[in-house]
């Protein structure tokens, strides 16, 4: 009797969920590497009559992600609050020294993720989209349009096929 082994590698997902504020999007240009798509996340926890905060950032991985944190980009900018919420990944700390200000030379930490989901994204507290849980059958729509992605209206014909 032989001992087959599956070379196949298994991965321990570590996954942070919750509700916050979009800030700083950004495109990152490293050295080497490609560019990619960054945001900073001011999770909200504690209390509701007192809010605390946990900033978080993030690399936007996923096209779905990437598109909703672009469209969120300019309501970011003109300083209207952006609340969504959202799956973060493989959350690790960062450690670093200060290099100016009042703490100047001190260490330092910040947390640090790949965004993986937004479930919902609302506006100055309006919702503008609101993704569908998964298994009802139907897809996220766009609130603002109302339309649903072109990868959304092909599944969508293809189940009526």
């Amino acid at each position: 009797m032989s001992n087959a082994q599956s070379n196949e590698t298994k991965f321990f997902d570590l996954h942070t969920t919750g509700i916050g504020y979009l800030n700083r999007i950004r495109e990152v240009k490293p050295r080497k590497g490609s560019p990619f798509m960054a945001t900073t996340i001011a999770a909200l926890r504690g209390s509701s009559d007192d809010v605390e905060y946990t900033y978080i950032d993030c690399n936007v991985v996923g096209a779905e992600a990437e598109k909703l944190v672009r469209r969120c980009e300019q309501a970011v900018e003109a300083g209207k609050k952006v609340l969504v919420s959202f799956r973060i990944g493989d959350i690790w700390a960062d450690a670093f020294t200060y290099e100016k200000g009042e703490k100047k030379g001190q260490p330092g930490a910040s947390l640090k993720g790949r965004l993986l989901f937004i479930g919902f994204i609302k506006v100055d507290g309006e919702t503008v989209y609101e993704a569908k849980p998964k298994g009802d059958g139907e897809q996220p729509v766009d609130r603002e349009s109302g339309d649903q992605s072109e990868q959304q209206q092909d599944a969508q014909q293809q189940t009526a096929a």
